[in-house]
């Protein structure tokens, strides 16, 4: 653990949307930064302008936001050592590779690309590792002149040094970790351009910006020597690295692909955290899920509130191997959070998904009562918040409904003109109630199921079709007060009317 005041960052470059496994890298940062009363970062990796995504930023800052990660500095609040885009920072990378170059640990290169694929031709040729022959490290003053004479583009390379033995450096997650230098090459800080390439960018904005631990994907790994010898040309304290396990497929083949995944029973599943806040998933759960993602908060609790996960995060806590996404495990711990909000949050968090797929606006769809009451008949039965407009579509019908298919009010061991009967006794019974409540509509079908000879899972089963549509629904009696006695009487008899034309 480094005595640094902790300052820590999340850095994605917008050339796509925030990936699930991007969320969980952003979310370990932040725990971390409020573990330590610490920063955390927002920085923007555009350098790579050619593939940006023009709403990229707004989807990683909603996402963010949504997932409770606040940045301390960044992008839309701020900060003392922006800007926080990289392609607002481009004269401080020159002048940081020029310094390297006066320094003697970086040179220009003159090569063009004709030349370059010459060599790589060659060396495969020869079964040689291929890359870069560092041809202009080795030329002599009077040759620099001569192509700077020319106006020569070129590029500025790392010079690594030494060129042969080896550098280990410690990693949190991963212990210590040696790469021999023969291994590297020379590899490109500023392209011809003036943009830098990553290596110099994250180097040079990560000292500037005084990061005091990394933690990032290992699919960075390779790249760690890179910055650890760009330190150490510079002269920089480097930063604490800990480069986190990536995440499997919910099969646990292959890691999840920033544009597919395939779950345990062979289908696909989302990617994109926009995916999943669209799909009615809750900010509490899915925070609770990617931080049981290669960590976990005791070994034992799966369902845990972030106050909890960061009084209790530590790095040194992190599996470094692997970690499927059990998506499976997302999908109940959702349920679990829907069950546990209150009746009127939970209302409030279905509107926009309920609108959405009624083709409503919030605002006129929270003038109706049905949403608001029929909100807790539902808590127990779904698992994300899309599933709810399936369930409640009917409340929102004001006229008869359509029953597609009449055969379905037919009940168990019914004949059509039993269920004609039923559905005409059950309008006279429910019309004349003094009081229509829970109470009075169950009492009274309970005694005309005894009246009509029929057990009560037959009735009800009619009763339930006619009104609702569908076999399967909300607690009947609740729905059918939710409804009231007009629209149930009405669609009673409606349903009556299409045995009868059957």
């Amino acid at each position: 653990m480094s005595d640094r005041p902790v300052r820590v960052r999340f850095a994605p470059s917008p050339t796509g949307y925030l990936h699930i496994g991007s969320a969980r890298s952003a979310l370990f940062n932040w725990l971390f930064a409020r573990r330590h009363g610490g920063q955390f970062i927002l920085r923007i990796e555009d350098t790579d302008q050619k593939r940006l995504v023009a709403d990229a930023l707004d989807d990683f800052t909603a996402g963010l936001r949504w997932l409770g990660c606040q940045w301390d500095e960044g992008p839309l609040v701020g900060g003392e050592h922006g800007p926080y885009s990289q392609s607002q920072r481009l004269p401080i990378y020159r002048q940081w590779a020029d310094w390297l170059v006066e320094q003697g640990h970086a040179y220009r290169c003159y090569c063009s690309e004709e030349r370059l694929e010459q060599v790589r031709q060659q060396q495969t040729e020869r079964k040689e590792q291929t890359g870069y022959d560092r041809h202009c490290r080795y030329l002599t003053p009077e040759q620099r002149a001569s192509y700077e004479a020319a106006g020569a583009s070129h590029v500025i390379r790392l010079a690594i040094e030494p060129l042969t033995g080896s550098t280990t450096f410690h990693d949190a997650i991963r212990g210590e970790i040696t790469f021999e230098h023969s291994l590297l090459q020379d590899a490109v800080l500023l392209k011809s351009d003036g943009w830098p390439t990553y290596h110099l960018a994250a180097v040079v904005d990560d000292h500037l910006m005084e990061i005091s631990h990394i933690m990032r994907s290992d699919e960075w790994l390779n790249s760690a020597p890179l910055g650890v010898l760009l330190y150490k040309a510079f002269g920089w304290e480097p930063p604490v690295w800990a480069h986190l396990p990536v995440i499997l497929n919910p099969n646990g083949k292959g890691k999840m692909s920033k544009r597919h995944a395939v779950g345990a029973d062979g289908k696909s599943i989302p990617v994109l955290l926009k995916e999943y806040i669209a799909g009615g998933y809750l900010p509490e759960a899915m925070s609770n899920f990617l931080a049981n993602i290669g960590w976990s908060l005791d070994g034992s609790t799966e369902v845990f509130t972030p106050e909890q996960a960061i009084a209790a995060f530590a790095i040194a806590d992190i599996n470094p191997a692997p970690a499927a996404f059990p998506y499976d495990k997302l999908v109940w711990l959702n349920g679990v959070y829907i069950r546990q909000l209150e009746d009127d949050d939970l209302y409030r968090r279905l509107l926009p998904f309920v609108a959405q797929a009624l083709g409503m606006s919030v605002e006129s769809l929270d003038a109706r009562p049905e949403l608001r009451l029929a909100a807790p008949l539902i808590k127990e039965r779904i698992k994300t918040l899309a599933e709810a407009a399936p369930m409640l579509d009917f409340f929102f019908v004001d006229g008869p409904l359509e029953i597609a298919d009449p055969q379905t009010l037919i009940g168990e061991k019914m004949s059509a003109a039993q269920t004609v009967e039923a559905l005409h006794e059950s309008a006279a019974t429910l019309a004349a109630l003094p009081d229509f409540t829970r109470e009075s509509v169950e009492a009274s079908l309970r005694q005309l199921s005894d009246q009509l000879g029929l057990k009560i899972r037959q009735l009800l089963h009619t009763v339930r079709v006619a009104v609702t549509g569908a076999k399967v629904s909300p607690p009947l009696f609740e729905t059918i007060v939710i409804l009231g006695r007009q629209r149930t009487v009405a669609r009673l008899a409606a349903a009556e009317r299409a045995i009868g034309e059957r």
